[in-house]
């Protein structure tokens, strides 16, 4: 799809955390003030207790993507339930964002080699925040995903409102447990949302389909919505 062609508001969801996290980016590679008042907001933030590590570990792959997964499977077979063209198509980006996450996390890792905070044991590589990221594409996706499945509006906003809690107290745990800094997370933000803005436009373009009863082929369907067939076409 042409880049002319996406709508005003896709544009700007993408292009404002581009933004932010190359200015975030830049400020962490030359160490300048921005770093400074990032680490004088975590000293004031950081008090590694239990429920913070809890909450932290909502980040970890193995709960967080088995939520994607469950979602993937289900949004493929409502899909292709529902006679869709291509149903296959958005559990595709869902899988796909979620490969990416390692993939642009782990490099960004290595080049920026940022150290950690003082409540961690001494070491490196750790912006931008990879359980962050993980929890956003991985919540993020199974959300976009499962929203097209729904027709309640108070169940779609539950869920979205789920979502939100999922990541959000993920970010305050991993800052609060002392394991990222809070720029860290406001980074993997941007670059979570920039891959969900690619889930979330394959899942917009992408037919929903047409339920058909059980028993009902296509054929019988044309017939009934006033389509001539041989058996009741003119003699």
């Amino acid at each position: 799809m042409p880049v002319s062609a996406l709508p005003r508001a896709l544009s700007a969801l993408v292009g404002l955390p581009v933004l932010l996290f190359a200015l975030i980016t830049w400020q962490v590679v030359v160490d300048g003030p921005l770093v400074g008042v990032d680490e004088r907001v975590s000293r004031g933030l950081v008090h590694p207790d239990r429920f913070s590590e809890l909450l932290a570990d909502l980040g970890n792959v193995p709960v967080a993507v088995p939520v994607l997964v469950v979602a993937l499977a289900y949004a493929a077979w409502h899909g292709r339930a529902r006679g869709a063209d291509r149903w296959w198509l958005p559990p595709l980006a869902g899988a796909v964002a979620m490969m990416l996450v390692p993939a642009l996390v782990a490099p960004l890792k290595e080049w920026t080699d940022r150290p950690g905070t003082p409540a961690v044991p001494p070491a490196v590589g750790h912006y931008p925040s990879g359980h962050t990221a993980t929890a956003v594409v991985a919540y993020g996706a199974a959300t976009l995903l499962l929203l097209g499945t729904l027709r309640s509006p108070a169940v779609r906003r539950a869920l979205v409102a789920l979502c939100a809690v999922l990541v959000l107290g993920t970010s305050y745990g991993l800052v609060r447990r002392g394991y990222h800094w809070p720029l860290d997370v406001v980074a993997s933000w941007c670059l979570g949302a920039v891959l969900l803005a690619g889930v979330w436009l394959v899942v917009r373009h992408t037919p929903a389909g047409r339920r058909t009863p059980p028993g009902v082929s296509r054929s019988t369907r044309r017939s009934s919505s006033g389509t001539p067939s041989s058996s009741n076409g003119p003699s």
